[in-house]
């Protein structure tokens, strides 16, 4: 597998210069709004949340993919809860939105920030035949990270004491995805 040889500290500092920029496009006329909050925590969690995802291309013939993934969703699930919790606030302006959508064009932390790092991993573990060989890796981290952002929502609203509990979720969003080939046993 081709892993990025880029230093993990510097990543981060890249990350959060570009949350800066993002912030620089959709200052508010006041300081210390909502807006401020959201990119605040955004720079502090991105950072680490996106480290854990790369961190996943030295694991790939490691372990188990699913032992691999858990603790990815689980960490998954503490960020979406942590910055969804920040953002509700943050974008009940419609304009805040629009230029919140420019501002991840421009500073290129959209979406596949996240999932190409997982889809990566996945599509190296594919190539060692420990992830099924009919698995499309993009589709598969794009729903994993739905995953974990849907349960962090979910918690958001009906609290955290329902179950299935946060660790429960991200066993069951890691099986469900059903990534691994199965094993055929041998009759005796």
């Amino acid at each position: 597998m081709a892993t990025s040889h880029v230093d993990p500290h510097q990543r981060s500092q890249d990350t959060r210069r570009r949350i800066l920029e993002m912030a620089v496009s959709l200052r508010e006329d006041r300081t210390g709004g909502s807006v401020d909050y959201f990119l605040a925590l955004l720079q502090d969690r991105l950072p680490l949340w996106l480290s854990i995802l790369h961190d996943l291309s030295h694991r790939a013939g490691k372990g188990t993919v699913s032992e691999n993934l858990l603790p990815v969703a689980r960490s998954g699930i503490d960020y979406y809860i942590d910055v969804q919790s920040a953002a509700l606030p943050a974008f009940t302006s419609p304009a805040v939105t629009v230029r919140f959508r420019q501002a991840i064009r421009d500073t290129g932390l959209g979406p596949q920030t996240e999932t190409a790092p997982l889809a990566a991993y996945l599509a190296a573990e594919q190539r060692l035949g420990r992830v099924r060989a009919d698995v499309d890796p993009d589709a598969s981290a794009r729903l994993m990270v739905a995953g974990c952002f849907h349960r962090a929502y979910i918690e958001m609203f009906v609290g955290a004491d329902r179950e299935p509990t946060r660790e429960a979720s991200a066993r069951e969003i890691v099986r469900e995805l059903r990534l691994e080939p199965s094993v055929t046993t041998q009759p005796a």
